[in-house]
């Protein structure tokens, strides 16, 4: 709620782990229980929120005053933008009213998230916001735990990055950091699959699909995953390779 020092209510990331609600922290938990306004991100109109399926998986229901905010899944960066600009209106009018909003994030809120475009937004408008961000369990961190996997060790490196960048990068990574997670690999599955194969080192890596989720999938299987392809919330661990590798 707004204090005697501001007029206008919080904004707060609330960030819930990537898929079980157990992983939600104490502190996120609470927030949950006594904000009033709760916001979460959708594809369009109409459509479900991951993030607000731990949330329920947990337990909880969201306050009668929620904001589903629509951050479509496109690469136009004007229809992005314009998208940001409307959610920020949305849930400013909301903060001008001295109430708090928890917007839901899946995994963690400084992680890849939706969060920051629209704190960015809000706070262009109206720059006396507070806006704080309550940390929570990533998606790396969450799939290693899941898969049984050990991400670094004494003095290794540990490289994450979208698999979105490009082949050449990735080379680049698995040539210098003993451990590469990567985000985002649907889209690029097939040539991912294909650099593995020509590294020879398809038996390094795992993918990891809605870690924590009632459909997580933990897959080895590289001829399986060519024939079905993965979730869009999937990512790939790739263990001992790099300049010195795990023994």
């Amino acid at each position: 709620m707004a204090t005697q020092e501001s007029s206008y209510g919080r904004l707060t990331a609330v960030s819930l782990g990537p898929g079980d609600p157990g992983w939600i922290t104490r502190a996120g938990w609470q927030a949950l229980e006594e904000t009033e306004c709760w916001a979460w991100p959708v594809k369009k109109v109409g459509a479900t929120s991951y993030a607000l399926e731990i949330v329920l998986r947990g337990g909880l229901e969201p306050p009668a005053h929620s904001l589903p905010l629509v951050f479509p899944m496109v690469r136009d960066r004007a229809a992005l933008e314009n998208a940001w600009k409307q959610a920020a209106r949305e849930t400013l009018t909301v903060l001008e009213q001295g109430r708090d909003v928890a917007f839901l994030i899946e995994g963690d809120g400084s992680f890849f998230a939706t969060f920051g475009y629209l704190a960015r937004q809000v706070k262009a408008l109206q720059p006396a916001i507070d806006v704080t961000v309550i940390p929570g369990v990533s998606s790396p961190f969450a799939s290693a735990a899941v898969a049984g996997v050990v991400l670094a060790e004494r003095e290794e490196c540990l490289a994450i990055l979208p698999a979105t960048v490009g082949l050449e990068k990735i080379n680049h990574a698995l040539d210098h950091f003993e451990t590469v997670v990567l985000m985002k690999v649907k889209p690029v599955l097939k040539p991912l699959l294909e650099l593995l194969q020509r590294r020879g080192i398809e038996e390094n890596a795992v993918f990891v699909e809605q870690a924590g989720a009632p459909q997580c999938r933990v897959i080895r299987n590289h001829e399986q995953l060519a024939e079905e392809g993965v979730h869009y919330l999937s990512l790939a661990i790739i263990t001992g390779v790099g300049s010195h590798g795990r023994s």
